[in-house]
């Protein structure tokens, strides 16, 4: 169960053993209308489903040593911790609390969730597999002044225990199960031996990573390659979980990024390609959400499925166009992404062509002159070097512009107070 002061997104049965999906699920359903949920809307101790494998940070009195303000009861059995521990440097090394907490400083820099997937040996000397997310919380808004950790973890048997378990089994006599080798020990999950598609950790190899183990927000990262849906037995529930990650993550990151939003809709397009091939399955989700299909848009209630059923109408009727182009088209699944990256006007463009071709009329393919900021820039004035809001490090935030003589003209800078500083920051780093 999730916390009942929270609106809970639509139950998937395929992916509920995800924990780092559910928690960025929770995270982006306390948003509301604010850039960052408010820290006083959360209460780990409540929250039964993963508040004890998470951990909250408070930055109220700093950010070189922070304070614990939470530590779930799971997460501090795992570190072997039997006195409490008040900050960050208390932690005792090599244990699963260090890792979590030595990417607290990226949440500072991106203003966003930040994901991240390892494996280590631990103070006990055991192999542990790991996945975890941190997400921001502010009391104003503007500062992110807590962060909340939620981690998931894997213990590797090792083969002196196997084979003891194994002694102990052929013991027990005919009939009871061995176990194999190498099978991880679950902390929120069953240990049984079926390492099949629900095991809550299948997904460890799948999501792409930068070279320093760190997976982006916005699930999180928007890749927009095409989907493998061959495996049918597994395809329905993996693609519906993907789907719905990058919907949260799309909703989470509104107006900031189109290239969020234009991946959910791939992915959306992928669940119904495979949707199509699986009806059963597929009536069978849709009747365990309670969401019913309209004659007249049977294509609705997918959407609903991946985006949620309250999501504005307008909108979803939008997804649905596109949604329904793709599958008319014959694309690929998750091809539809970067096909709404590459036509004008993209989304709007593409609903807007498809509704023209419908009545019998014809749209302009001319590309939209640019928003309203562009333009303004074009004509803005030029700023000097003198006047740039350098960092203590020399560094700045600059739009330039290229006249029609071919020269570069600075003409506006983002202040180092401004929260988007830092994620240009993180964003440019990562391409150095």
């Amino acid at each position: 169960m999730l916390d009942d002061a929270m609106d809970a997104p639509p139950i998937v049965r395929f992916d509920e053993r995800r924990m780092h999906i559910r928690a960025y699920n929770y995270w982006a359903s306390l948003l509301g209308d604010r850039s960052l949920p408010n820290i006083e809307d959360l209460n780990p101790a409540e929250i039964h489903d993963f508040g004890s494998h998470s951990v909250l940070l408070d930055f109220t009195s700093g950010i070189d040593d922070p304070t614990i303000a939470f530590l779930g009861s799971a997460l501090a059995a795992q570190c072997d911790l039997t006195s409490p521990v008040s900050r960050v440097s208390q932690i005792p090394a090599r244990t699963l609390l260090s890792r979590i907490t030595d990417h607290y400083l990226q949440i500072i820099a991106n203003a966003a969730p930040i994901g991240f997937e390892a494996e280590f040996t631990n103070q006990r000397g055991a192999e542990i597999l790991y996945r975890g997310i941190m997400m921001p919380f502010s009391t104003d808004d503007d500062t992110i002044d807590f962060v909340y950790g939620v981690i998931n973890w894997k213990e590797v048997v090792t083969e002196d225990l196997a084979d003891s378990i194994a002694a102990e089994v052929a013991a027990a006599g005919p009939g009871a199960l061995a176990m194999p080798t190498g099978v991880p020990i679950w902390s929120d999950g069953p240990t049984s031996f079926d390492l099949g598609p629900d095991d809550g950790f299948d997904d460890l190899d799948e999501t792409p990573m930068a070279e320093d183990g760190m997976w982006d927000n916005a699930a999180l990262d928007l890749t927009p390659d095409l989907i493998d849906h061959s495996d049918s037995e597994t395809a329905l529930g993996d693609s519906l979980a993907q789907a719905r990650e990058a919907a949260a993550a799309a909703n989470a990151s509104e107006g900031r990024t189109r290239h969020a939003l234009y991946r959910a809709i791939g992915l959306a397009h992928a669940f119904a390609a495979v949707a199509a091939a699986r009806p059963d399955d597929y009536a069978e989700l849709l009747a365990d959400s309670g969401i019913e299909v309209q004659p007249r848009s049977p294509l609705t209630a997918l959407a609903k499925l991946v985006f949620g059923a309250d999501y504005d109408k307008t909108r979803l009727a939008e997804f649905v166009c596109a949604i329904d182009h793709a599958l008319a088209e014959g694309m690929e699944p998750g091809a539809l992404t970067q096909y709404l990256h590459s036509i004008p006007g993209g989304l709007k463009g593409l609903v807007a062509s498809v509704r023209a071709r419908r009545r019998g009329a014809s749209v302009s393919t001319r590309p939209a002159a640019g928003s309203r900021a562009r333009r303004k820039l074009r004509g803005a004035g030029t700023i000097t070097p003198e006047t740039l809001p350098f960092d203590e490090t020399g560094l700045a935030v600059v739009i330039l512009r290229r006249d029609a003589d071919g020269q570069l003209a600075m003409v506006a800078a983002l202040d180092q107070e401004d929260r988007l500083t830092g994620r240009v920051y993180a964003a440019a780093a990562r391409k150095v």
